[in-house]
């Protein structure tokens, strides 16, 4: 049977959507946007950009399109070269990724148009958004990634361990290790002691960083 997703606004005004089930929301009920400002763009995105303008980047949970949207958004105000894979098995519907009101809660409703494309392209396709900007999405479970040394940075997007354990397990992380370049970066809201315990295992460097509003912690994990 069809999950009935359903769409909520978060304490920034911005959507999310919540699973029924797998009983979590696609964001931080404190501020969507807050979150993947705090988590994916500044610890991940613009550290990044300190050292390099053309990056690759891998996120482990398209969703709703935010990250992926904001990214397009940070590349243009920075004048970034941005490649962007996005992996998700459980695709969010069209009709309700239509309703989703990141463009307009960012105040950049020119995006509007880029933001629905991202939902309505057939997986698998690589399409150029504009000269700095290339997309592709794959419709596959993140075990089955099999990336060597390709990616600058990975958004690591998934649902929480308590909803979905096996994605934060030693050997899907260390399928994320193999996918980062040397010095490459993985960046998740996720602050669990088993998880960052596992990353330093494979190999990562470690940093715990001030997590966005509502959570202590946030993790970001450098390989090499």
């Amino acid at each position: 049977m069809k999950e009935e997703l359903v769409i909520i606004e978060t304490q920034d005004g911005s959507h999310s959507i919540y699973s029924p089930s797998f009983g979590v929301s696609y964001h931080s009920k404190y501020g969507a946007i807050q979150e993947s400002q705090h988590v994916f763009i500044e610890a991940g995105l613009l550290e990044v950009s300190l050292s390099k303008k053309d990056i690759h980047i891998l996120d482990i949970g398209f969703g709703t399109g935010l990250n992926a949207l904001m990214t397009q958004i940070e590349a243009d105000r920075r004048q970034l070269n941005i490649v962007y894979t996005a992996v998700e098995n459980y695709p969010v519907p069209v009709p309700e990724a239509m309703q989703l009101n990141y463009p307009e809660t960012l105040q950049e409703t020119s995006y509007r148009t880029d933001f629905e494309k991202m939902h309505q392209l057939e997986w698998g396709v690589k399409e150029e958004f504009k000269s700095n900007f290339t997309f592709i999405k794959l419709q596959q479970t993140f075990q089955s990634l099999q990336f060597e040394e390709q990616f600058d940075l990975i958004y690591f997007d998934a649902f929480a361990p308590s909803a979905q354990p096996e994605l934060w397990e030693t050997d899907v992380l260390g399928i994320m290790y193999r996918a980062l370049r040397n010095d490459g970066i993985l960046v998740t809201y996720c602050a669990k002691g088993a998880v960052k315990r596992s990353l330093k295992s494979l190999g990562f460097t470690v940093e715990s960083l001030q997590g966005p509003p509502g959570k202590r912690e946030m993790t970001r994990a450098k390989k090499g």
